[in-house]
């Protein structure tokens, strides 16, 4: 499956849902003759307006913020179990495998790559060094791909620790300011420091609104990861049950060559040859 396009499409959507999305603000004071030319009526701004208020740290923030977008598209894309074990592919493997067909079954998942298929075909390789060599290379390569489906997944907990942290420094920041307003003008013109507490609120909700989805969202494909790796193995191991490992003894499957020859001490020698060593030579 080809994930730019995707990623691309994704990155549009939050770029798109970032400057149109409307939000609801409550004012508790008026705002200033050009603020309020800004704001439609009804009380309500646009994201885009609201980020302008926070500052330029709502620039990174925005940023992660269509990172993670692009993350949860994905992880609908990519992570259900349909898409990891399609039932079309369990489907034609149980029918190969009931005929015994096994080398159309390694032709099939050599061009149906993917985490179920990729795992067959291992086994497959391998069926002719025995039941135990088998099952350990299924199961090397089933974390492999764990590993592979978790890395991307493990960015939605990046984002989810990182955004308060920049929501953290969006208020710090902005208290500086609003305590070099007040210790300037003093507390008798509180308009100047709107500025300076808009950025306070806004980096800080901007930074929890981000960690709280990208949470919820890693434990959510995590769980499916979980879910799809059960189910995976539920039908590898129904595939390989009964499996006649002795009738597949030194039969190879797969069409790479294997560049592991015998060692050369123990190649047929001629009568004149001198007697081959033991060991391998390391000159």
């Amino acid at each position: 499956m080809k994930i730019r396009p995707r990623a691309l499409f994704s990155l549009f959507l939050g770029l798109l849902f970032l400057t149109l999305a409307p939000i609801s603000l409550s004012h508790a004071q008026e705002a200033e003759p050009a603020a309020e030319a800004a704001v439609p009526h009804g009380g309500k701004k646009t994201l885009w307006a609201v980020l302008k208020d926070g500052g330029m740290i709502m620039i990174p923030i925005g940023l992660v913020s269509v990172g993670m977008c692009s993350l949860i598209v994905l992880g609908f894309l990519t992570l259900n179990r349909r898409k990891l074990v399609p039932d079309d592919q369990v489907s034609t493997l149980r029918t190969l495998f009931t005929q015994g067909d096994y080398q159309n079954a390694v032709e099939y998942c050599r061009k149906s790559p993917g985490f179920f298929t990729d795992t067959v075909y291992t086994g497959l390789l391998c069926i002719g060094q025995g039941k135990e060599v088998t099952e350990r290379a299924m199961e090397d390569t089933l974390a492999k791909g764990i590993a592979s489906l978790s890395t991307r997944n493990y960015y939605l907990n990046l984002i989810g620790v990182v955004t308060p942290m920049l929501g953290l420094t969006g208020t710090v920041l902005g208290m500086m300011g609003a305590f070099s307003t007040l210790g300037t003008s003093g507390i008798g013109d509180p308009s100047k420091l709107a500025g300076s507490i808009g950025e306070v609120l806004v980096a800080t909700a901007s930074g929890l609104f981000i960690a709280i989805p990208a949470f919820t969202f890693y434990y959510v494909f995590r769980n499916w990861i979980t879910g799809a790796t059960a189910y995976a193995e539920d039908h590898i191991n129904t595939l390989f049950r009964g499996m006649p490992y002795h009738d597949m003894e030194g039969i190879y499957f797969g069409t790479e060559p294997i560049f592991a020859a015998r060692p050369n001490w123990m190649a047929p020698r001629d009568a004149g040859d001198p007697p081959a060593s033991a060991e391998p030579s390391l000159s």
